[in-house]
């Protein structure tokens, strides 16, 4: 038999894995691979590398030990093991990132790749209006989305290809770290159980109470979707047995992780920079004051009782509430006038499902300078937020021990008092709000 190389990314499961249909119908034996790219560690946190690290295990353990896992520059080390194992192609999930892309075009120099399948439902660069342009606004993205379709899940498993020893490969192996602190869930399943157990309690349920940090009402499948230990698809096949309001609400969830994958696959210079380029004029605060405003947003000390309790929330979890990412992604750029990517870098260093595209364009969603069609008069109150989202303040209290004395709603107020273990507001909200709202006036003229 021929010999394959599977090269693992963000694919990190067994089940549902195109590559492994594609090494099948070759008629290939194959060499798992996994390589430790010192740029990608570099910029993950250690939420993430545990994660990562945990996953790795369980795929290992899945081959009964087979997985290679080595550590260098994928560049070098993907074709250097190829030839070792007199591999004729390298199997992989296309990968759409701009890192990705680049990394996989100098591979493609030196070995050949097959790319079978990627880690979205519809891949980048599929859905396209009628003149072959990208789309820039999600809705009509979503019709054209749910239109389109996607396949079924396949059946895949350890047991579809014969998988080589590496023991048998003359490549300097790396041990899989350990996965530190973090203790957020993963592997195939890891997830796979979490979505039986969404799927039975919660999905019902969805659309009502998704935006409540105070409940245990979303799906954390986030962190699951990042490392492919389940693929959307298969949560898709789900979906469509359910006519519930929280399964059509949960599809746009998927839907809305592979709008953002588009996007960035059409504009990588979003990744750093604003899509819409008028942003580029807006007017940030800097200096000392700016500085220490970022330290308070960093360590939940704002005096903001739901925006410190997402923050402290992130700290210690590796994640936080979709509804509070929004809020205090708000607070960071319309109340401290700070840049965008700036808070998105750490929420990138700090989540567990860290991922590109859906974090960089979700800060520019609430920022104003993405695809939303309407960022200018978009500016949470982060009082009102708190009481219409945690209405009994209970986020808040799970999340503030200094705040545990205080009684219900009137947590996100404190108008009978402010416990003096807890900061004052750093900043005045309507005084800010004014503030953003003129800033933002300037650049429409460009």
């Amino acid at each position: 038999m021929d010999t394959a190389l599977v090269w693992f990314r963000r694919d990190l499961r067994l089940g549902d894995l195109p590559t492994l249909r594609a090494v099948a119908e070759a008629r290939a034996r194959a060499l798992g691979l996994f390589v430790l790219d010192d740029r990608l560690l570099r910029s993950s946190g250690e939420a993430r590398r545990g994660c990562l690290f945990r996953s790795l295990a369980e795929l290992d353990e899945q081959l009964d030990g087979r997985l290679l896992v080595v550590k260098g520059d994928p560049v070098d080390v993907v074709p250097a093991v190829a030839r070792e194992v007199a591999a004729l192609e390298t199997y992989v999930s296309a990968d759409y990132g701009p890192y990705g892309r680049k990394r996989d075009a100098e591979v493609a120099e030196r070995t050949r790749l097959v790319a079978s399948g990627s880690p979205y439902a519809v891949a980048p660069g599929t859905v396209l209006k009628t003149d072959g342009q990208p789309y820039r606004v999600f809705t009509p993205y979503f019709r054209h989305w749910l239109e389109h379709g996607w396949e079924a899940p396949i059946g895949t498993g350890p047991a579809t290809v014969e998988w080589l020893n590496p023991d048998e490969v003359r490549v300097r192996r790396a041990t899989i770290p350990a996965s530190g602190s973090s203790g957020c869930a993963a592997g195939e399943e890891a997830a796979l159980k979490r979505w039986e157990e969404f799927c039975g309690y919660g999905l019902g349920g969805f659309s009502e109470t998704r935006d409540r940090p105070d409940l245990d009402a979303t799906s954390r499948m986030s962190v699951f979707l990042r490392y492919g230990n389940i693929h959307p698809r298969t949560m898709l096949h789900d979906l469509a047995r359910c006519s519930s309001s929280g399964a059509q609400a949960y599809r746009r969830q998927l839907a809305w992780r592979d709008f953002y994958a588009d996007i960035l696959f059409h504009r990588p210079d979003s990744a750093r920079g604003n899509y819409d380029r008028r942003f580029d004029h807006i007017r940030y605060d800097t200096g000392p004051d700016a500085e220490e405003a970022y330290r308070a947003w960093c360590e939940g000390r704002t005096g903001f009782p739901i925006v410190d309790a997402g923050m402290r929330q992130l700290r210690a979890e590796g994640w936080m509430h979709n509804r509070v990412r929004m809020i205090v992604a708000s607070f960071f750029v319309k109340d401290l006038h700070l840049p965008w990517w700036r808070g998105a870098r750490y929420f990138m260093n700090q989540l567990a499902d860290g991922d590109l595209a859906s974090n960089q364009h979700g800060w520019q969603w609430t920022a104003g300078s993405g695809t939303d069609a309407s960022p200018y008069f978009r500016i949470f109150n982060p009082t009102t937020q708190g009481e219409k989202f945690d209405p009994d303040g209970e986020y808040v209290r799970r999340w503030i021990p200094e705040l545990r004395g205080v009684r219900g709603k009137a947590v996100h107020t404190l108008r009978d008092g402010r416990p003096e273990d807890y900061p004052s507001p750093i900043v005045d909200h309507a005084h800010e709000r004014r503030e953003a709202l003129a800033r933002y006036a300037e650049i429409k003229k460009f």
